[in-house]
């Protein structure tokens, strides 16, 4: 799309971060992508289209070890990522960064953030906007919570003996996954993240959309996580939209709906 330049941040560790943005007035949105997901597929090039029909800025990005950041894939872990998501919203707060920084209007106030998380990105879509007053809204598609820490206890006992033993263990055999190893201290971080879910309540417009026949991450973990945050403050403004399909969530009729997840100005 013609709107759209690349740009790099570099991490503590020197590395790259490697995206996509555009400079957009009223509305940014902020696109964190799945687990060993690259950041351009179905839903973020609609994302892209949708935004530059409607003047909105767009970003999208690599987390280091994958697509096309820099940095080897086992030398981070979740909190890494968490760190590659601050430092995006941060570079989407103070404008700077910009690889084409004439196309900023340097006289208007930062455009709000809307950030579309999916799957594992949508846990770090959830953290991200607790800690940063830019985000009003959040669409969290099929969020993966604590999805490290859920496989470490759905595994076999003998599985995860060795996963703890060894220090590491693919996601699971599968082909997209077996040659990408995670080390124990993925769940050591999930787990711990997870217990602080709820430290911190902003008070962000949350709609979750997940599929019914789910299997890879099962629609039970968003309506739990509606139920607990509900206990805590009924007020809190949040959705959670079930529809027919299965984690992708990628046919003609859910970009329909994520479409107007996305446009709602509401």
């Amino acid at each position: 799309m013609s709107s759209l330049h690349s740009f790099e941040l570099a991490a503590a560790d020197g590395k790259m971060i490697r995206g996509d943005r555009s400079i957009g007035r009223d509305r940014q949105i902020l696109f964190i992508t799945g687990f060993l997901s690259k950041r351009w597929g179905n839903k973020s090039k609609a994302l892209a289209q949708w935004c530059e029909e409607k003047g909105w800025g767009f970003c999208c990005y690599d987390v280091r070890g994958f697509g096309d950041s820099e940095g080897t894939f086992t030398d981070y872990t979740l909190s890494d990522w968490i760190a590659d998501a601050r430092l995006v919203l941060n570079m989407l707060q103070d404008g700077q960064h910009l690889t084409h920084p004439s196309q900023a209007r340097q006289d208007a106030p930062p455009p709000t953030i809307t950030i579309v998380g999916n799957s594992f990105g949508g846990w770090i879509a959830w953290m991200m906007a607790q800690e940063c007053s830019a985000v009003e809204k959040l669409i969290l598609i099929a969020p993966a919570f604590d999805a490290i820490g859920v496989r470490a206890r759905e595994i076999s006992a003998d599985r995860r003996k060795r996963w703890h033993d060894t220090g590491w263990m693919p996601w699971d055999d599968d082909p997209v996954h077996k040659d990408w190893p995670l080390s124990w201290k993925w769940v050591e971080e999930s787990e711990a993240y997870w217990s602080r879910r709820f430290d911190q309540m902003r008070g962000v417009k949350t709609t979750l959309l997940h599929g019914l026949q789910d299997r890879t991450i099962h629609p039970r973990t968003s309506w739990q996580f509606v139920d607990e945050l509900l206990a805590r403050d009924p007020d809190y403004p949040i959705e959670l939209t079930l529809k027919m399909g299965d984690h992708r969530l990628s046919g003609p009729e859910h970009l329909d709906t994520f479409r107007r997840l996305v446009l709602d100005p509401g």
